[in-house]
């Protein structure tokens, strides 16, 4: 009887195995959704429709992006966070509700870290700090200099608590020691609108979403925020080259599934999305916007968005900057 009940529960459990493995061998079994959560027009959502229409015709399945903007990005985060972890809900996020929001935000209703499961980097992409071509600002130099002759009264646009815009501008007011008033946005296409418009001085805005504009003559780029200078606009130097040494402030963006989702189910998310971002056509188009793929595994992703949390945390509690 014993021996029965053995080669009944390895029968149960072998059966069980199978069936797992047919589980996740058939996943993705239905329409998968990426949520931006950011609003249309900027280089998340770029990114996500690029890679989601890849991943569509990869799966054949559906792939549709859900662009859920608000408070800095977090209000997508944090649904994204509360889905079910069966890789049918991925978010496209960034270094500021994933990693800086958590130092900045009371209440944060998700731990970057805890909450997530880590799928894939993505790219990497320095911003540039740009005002209106008519502005009298010819340089970074000319733009400090008005900033402390008149403290208070030059304005940023921010696209939300803890993105790399906002910590851009921090890292430039400590090195600088100016005073310029930050200004918060949904996303980077209202921020950028704003600029355009005459009614904030600068933003340190997205390579790719400003190139346009540059090109166009509407606006003018003082300095990148990468530690060297992107091939799009190789005429415009850092901003370590423009006298504050160390500055390297870019974005980052990474996909993540809500904790607790197979890993399984990621290592597939990971490998198909490595292929995509390996794709010539779209390594192009994207160094044309300034944008550099990064890729890689799923542990290589979690141990970078370890190291940047410790890095931005560790900023944000010894410089005491606060989200707006």
């Amino acid at each position: 009887m014993q021996i029965l009940r053995k080669i009944t529960a390895t029968l149960c459990a072998a059966i069980l195995y199978g069936a797992g493995a047919l589980a996740h061998a058939a996943y993705p079994d239905k329409p998968i959704k990426i949520v931006v959560p950011f609003p249309a027009g900027g280089v998340t959502d770029i990114l996500g429709r690029a890679i989601g229409q890849k991943l569509s015709e990869r799966f054949s399945q559906p792939v549709v992006v859900d662009n859920r903007a608000g408070a800095g990005g977090t209000i997508g985060s944090a649904a994204v966070a509360k889905s079910a972890p069966d890789g049918y809900t991925l978010l496209l996020g960034a270094q500021g509700p994933n990693v800086v929001s958590y130092a900045l935000v009371p209440d944060l209703p998700y731990h970057p870290l805890k909450d997530f499961a880590p799928v894939t980097a993505v790219a990497s992409v320095p911003n540039v700090l740009v005002v209106l071509s008519s502005s009298p600002y010819k340089t970074l130099a000319d733009l400090i200099a008005a900033a402390r002759a008149n403290p208070g009264k030059l304005s940023h646009a921010s696209t939300g608590i803890g993105a790399s815009p906002q910590l851009g501008l921090e890292v430039l007011k400590m090195s600088a020691k100016v005073n310029i008033i930050d200004v918060m946005y949904k996303g980077a296409a209202p921020a950028l609108t704003d600029v355009l418009a005459g009614h904030v001085t600068m933003t340190f805005d997205a390579v790719a979403t400003s190139i346009p504009h540059i090109k166009s003559g509407k606006l003018r780029p003082l300095a990148v925020s990468g530690i060297r200078r992107v091939s799009a606009l190789p005429e415009v130097p850092t901003v370590a080259e423009s006298g504050y040494p160390n500055f390297d402030v870019a974005a980052w963006y990474g996909f993540w599934a809500p904790a607790g989702t197979s890993a399984d189910i990621a290592r597939k998310l990971n490998e198909e999305i490595n292929q995509i971002l390996a794709t010539p056509a779209l390594i192009e188009r994207m160094n044309g916007m300034g944008v550099e793929l990064m890729g890689g595994s799923v542990d290589s992703f979690a141990a970078f968005h370890k190291k940047e949390f410790e890095r931005w945390t560790a900023f944000i509690r010894a410089t005491g900057a606060k989200g707006q």
